[in-house]
């Protein structure tokens, strides 16, 4: 399998009224290409400053961050607008999506600024409209639609332009639990059927155990790590929950 991310050695430290904080404290792991990883940790762990860095919202302050073999520590703003447009698909907690748009206009956005012409974007937008479930609500705007359809909205326009990685910051945080089932059963379509690589961060237990494998981050280092095998999804998240007790964590959702 080839790597899509390779995370060497990075530490990130913020300077804050003459102190000096060390959030991420030298993490090093890979994602092959197809992976579905969460990132998880308590409140203030370093897990959110870990996918900033991985999204280039953020700078590392030592360290490598290579996507799909590009070194993106070394880019400079113009090359990461560039990459972030080409290379990564986000999916927020707030949504994102623009008020003036209808939900076909948001997801085909990406596509429009990269000059995709119109009947290759109703192609692809169709397409996974299709396998998400969608397609009813393409002429919707944000205010016609539900929490779990505006998230789905989000999830197709995150894998429209095909990234190579998709990163995901606490997706479920706004939904209730229907929709965080709905929309984390759509997350498996884009993983298990468009072989999209998916990077999550989430505090949530019942989230992470759709996942593949999952980091635990604490104190800015990588504490421990899960790998779900044969696992069904309930034993997966048995074993989360334990090493959540030990991490000091909380969860939201139980089976």
């Amino acid at each position: 399998m080839n790597k899509i991310l390779n995370v060497k050695n990075i530490e990130k430290y913020y300077r804050n009224k003459g102190s000096l904080t060390k959030a991420v404290d030298n993490i090093s792991f890979e994602v092959e290409n197809g992976e579905y990883i969460g990132i998880m940790g308590a409140s203030g762990s370093g897990k959110t400053t870990l996918l900033n860095c991985i999204s280039t919202i953020d700078t590392i302050t030592a360290g490598n961050i290579y996507i799909d073999s590009n070194d993106i520590t070394k880019m400079d703003e113009d090359e990461l607008s560039k990459f972030r447009r080409e290379k990564l698909g986000f999916i927020f907690q707030d949504f994102n999506l623009l008020d003036t748009l209808n939900a076909h206009d948001n997801i085909a956005l990406a596509l429009a600024i990269t000059g995709t012409k119109s009947k290759e974007i109703d192609l692809r937008i169709n397409n996974i409209a299709s396998k998400l479930g969608i397609k009813e609500i393409l002429n919707k705007y944000p205010y016609e639609m539900s929490g779990g359809q505006k998230q789905r909205v989000a999830c197709a326009r995150a894998i429209i332009t095909k990234p190579s990685l998709i990163l995901a910051d606490e997706p479920t945080g706004a939904l209730d639990s229907k929709s965080a089932r709905m929309f984390l059963e759509n997350l498996e379509v884009l993983n298990e059927e468009l072989k999209a690589t998916i990077l999550m961060v989430t505090h949530d237990a019942f989230t992470a155990s759709y996942c593949k494998r999952i980091l635990f981050i604490k104190d800015g280092k990588i504490f421990n790590e899960l790998v779900r095998g044969n696992d069904t999804r309930k034993e997966f998240f048995d074993k989360i929950i334990k090493v959540i007790s030990i991490l000091g964590g909380d969860n939201q959702h139980v089976f």
